[in-house]
């Protein structure tokens, strides 16, 4: 489909939701007896990185633990970077999102006592991970929360949308340009609201090999920042340690619950490693984990996760996703260690939030991976990611609800030129794989971001010029923080800053610094 032709208009008198994973549901159900419009690119519950999260939601529930441990740990892993006010928001409000879904019906894992079953994490304090069937959290509360909005009438889901473009009327978001069908059945749709909520996930598939759908590839973020939006902390993106090494793209996780059940990182002669790097060895903060297995690999070795001693025999029953990846690659976990490697996973940055999950553009609110709340810092806690999609899901129907303008705008924004949807290229996942990954130097993100340029001179697909602007984005605040916090390791930058410090950017911002201008991006004090 080519032109500029609006085949249809729908108007929604409520909210419209773009996306269909926990974030996107939650905040539906939050909202009714509201109306919203729920757009999902496929089946609502099974699309999206949220049907694929194993590891579970934390939140201090147990009897010996409570909220400011969780915060706590929170703030440790983020290294310096986290938004105290924010972490203490999320945390102090976990264990009522837990109640909601246990009202929802989520048959969250119990103990023989009937109290929730609680496990521990990477750089938790305590044991208060809260999981579904072991590894089954994500497609247990994505499948939950499908059932209930199938069966709340305010709530209207529309599939098969592809969201291309923000519709913008005098500085407001008025709504968004979405594609449907393929080839000359492709039909441009205006869908218009008074509240337009980002659900949209993250950008993991930008990269060579992810552990998420190939669909989280950062176009929210970027449609947003080709309206103008701010983004921050962008350069932080977290490579989960222990993606199942089977050449397979997207890669099978082995949760991390695995290690928090005691297994342990060996490498093809036996040796662990981790022992001699941290004190919490396979429980370090994940960035610490995955630099390890990567230098390993980079050394010459293989990295494997061992978890025979600690799970053994009990392993089909506990963990069934991750021993059905495995045995479905000719391994028995139970019996033989999991050959692993870091791939890329989730970003802690995205479209800069308030604490009500307002974007810095007016009439769009955003929640889950794509925003960037500043509750994950330099480096995400473990099982962080669902709890802050459910909190934020909660915030924003509450101020959606509380202070939607009752006019409606009128007028027909100009729509998009259309041609085919595009994938990310190949020169561009590689190009972040070799040099806006786990280490990361001055030369090697120049190189990037010169890729970067190239595809986007003569690009007029707006799917490809939102994987550009997010590709931009991180590559641009990667190159400006020159020091290596977190999930972003700069070998030409070993150190840490004295002064830590978000960034903040728009993708005018991001285009000036590529052009090679000296100005650095906005940057304010955490």
């Amino acid at each position: 489909m080519t032109g500029k032709n609006i085949d249809n208009v729908i108007e929604t008198d409520g909210a419209l939701i773009l996306g269909a994973g926990i974030a996107g549901l939650f905040t539906a159900l939050k909202l009714a007896p509201f109306p919203s419009l729920v757009l999902a690119g496929s089946r609502p519950g099974a699309s999206g990185s949220s049907a694929w999260a194993q590891g579970g939601i934390a939140a201090a529930v147990g009897k010996s633990d409570d909220w400011h441990s969780h915060a706590a740990d929170t703030m440790a892993a983020g290294a310096g970077l986290c938004d105290a006010g924010i972490v203490d928001l999320v945390t102090r409000a976990a264990p009522d999102r837990i109640a909601d879904l246990l009202a929802l019906g989520v048959p969250f894992d119990r103990g023989a006592g009937g109290d929730l079953a609680l496990g521990r994490e990477a750089a938790h304090s305590k044991s208060r991970i809260v999981h579904v069937r072991g590894d089954r959290a994500g497609a247990e509360i994505s499948r939950t929360l499908a059932a209930r909005v199938c069966e709340t009438p305010q709530v209207r889901v529309m599939e098969g949308f592809h969201a291309v473009e923000l519709a913008m009327e005098d500085g407001r978001v008025a709504g968004l340009f979405a594609r449907h069908g393929s080839g000359a059945e492709a039909r441009l749709v205006l869908f218009r609201a008074r509240a337009v909520v980002f659900a949209t996930g993250g950008l993991s598939a930008l990269y060579a090999v992810t552990t998420n759908p190939l669909e989280s590839r950062g176009e929210g973020l970027g449609m947003a920042a080709r309206a103008g939006a701010l983004i921050a902390d962008a350069e932080f993106v977290q490579f989960h340690p222990t993606a199942i090494a089977l050449g397979r793209d997207p890669a099978p996780l082995a949760t991390e619950a695995l290690r928090g059940e005691g297994a342990v990182l060996i490498n093809e002669l036996g040796e662990r490693f981790m022992p001699e790097l941290h004190a919490d060895a396979e429980l370090a903060p994940r960035d610490v984990v995955a630099r390890a297995i990567h230098r390993q690999i980079a050394a010459g070795h293989r990295a494997f996760l061992d978890c025979r001693q600690a799970i053994g025999a009990k392993f089909a029953g506990a963990f069934p996703t991750v021993h059905a990846a495995c045995i479905q690659a000719g391994i028995d976990p139970a019996v033989q260690p999991i050959p692993v490697a870091p791939a890329a996973h989730y970003h802690m940055g995205g479209i800069a939030s308030d604490a009500q999950g307002r974007s810095s553009l007016p009439g769009l609110w955003v929640a889950g991976e794509c925003a960037s709340t500043g509750l994950h810092g330099a480096n995400r806690l473990a099982s962080n990611s669902l709890l802050e999609g459910l909190v934020f899901g909660a915030l924003v129907a509450d101020d959606i609800k509380g202070a939607l303008a009752r006019g409606r705008t009128r007028g027909t924004p100009p729509p998009p030129e259309m041609t085919q949807l595009a994938a990310p290229p190949h020169v561009l996942r590689q190009a972040m794989t070799r040099h806006v990954g786990l280490e990361r130097d001055e030369a090697g993100l120049g190189e990037a971001l010169a890729a970067i340029l190239r595809l986007e001179r003569g690009a007029t697909e707006p799917s490809l010029l939102n994987m550009l602007a997010a590709a931009k984005l991180v590559t641009t605040g990667a190159l400006l923080r020159r020091e290596s916090r977190g999930g972003h390791w700069r070998s030409d930058h070993p150190a840490l800053s004295r002064e830590a410090t978000r960034s903040f950017a728009t993708l005018a911002d991001a285009g000036r610094i590529a052009a090679g201008a000296p100005a650095p991006l906005r940057r304010i004090h955490s």
